[in-house]
């Protein structure tokens, strides 16, 4: 079987099977399946240059299903499995995405010093560390830009609100991904 990892991902072989295992190479997604997504989203992450663990969250950040995603791989009390798979710090940036309930959070990114973060999951608020919030975002962008490359109508309907939201944040993002992010949503990029 082909794999669906971008050849400047990591390849984690392991991950990819888990993810065929739970069956997101079934689940259609924009720009085909949520298999060939999450690669894509790692793949990125890759380029930009962050660190493996982030690369990792990003092919499995929509294990517990996201805000914006209902399907979950993994229910939460399969956390110990995820945490297995790809390590504690990225499985806790997983949860951490997916647990994020955006109408509460988005609004606060680059407007609070110290962002509160509401859980979905759980009802609770909390203030991630730095190096968390940088994670987040980094994972945020290579999701959100993956989706509306792939999609028209919602590049259409959401790009101008997740350009203002990354320009609000560039100083918490990798270079590459505010960069990226004015070539594929900016003010002055075709289709916009």
């Amino acid at each position: 079987m082909t794999s669906a990892i971008h050849r400047d991902a990591p390849a984690w072989s392991h991950v990819e099977d888990f993810l065929r295992a739970h069956e997101a190479d079934r689940i259609p997604h924009p720009g085909g399946t949520l298999l060939e997504h999450l690669a894509r989203v790692a793949a990125l992450l890759a380029r930009w240059g962050t660190e493996s663990a982030v690369q990792a969250a990003g092919f499995c950040h929509a294990a517990y299903g996201t805000d914006g995603f209902d399907g979950a791989l993994l229910g939460l009390d399969d956390r110990d499995a995820l945490v297995e798979l790809v390590g504690p710090r990225a499985e806790s940036l997983v949860y951490l995405y997916a647990s994020c309930e955006r109408a509460a959070v988005y609004p606060r990114l680059g407007r609070d010093e110290r962002p509160l973060f509401h859980d979905r999951f759980t009802g609770s608020d909390h203030t991630p560390p730095e190096e968390d919030l940088r994670a987040f975002l980094a994972l945020t962008a290579a999701n959100e830009l993956d989706v509306l490359a792939h999609n028209a109508e919602l590049a259409t309907r959401y790009g101008p609100g997740l350009y203002e939201l990354f320009a609000r944040t560039r100083d918490l993002l990798p270079a590459p991904a505010w960069a990226y992010c004015v070539r594929q949503i900016g003010p002055d990029a075709t289709g916009m």
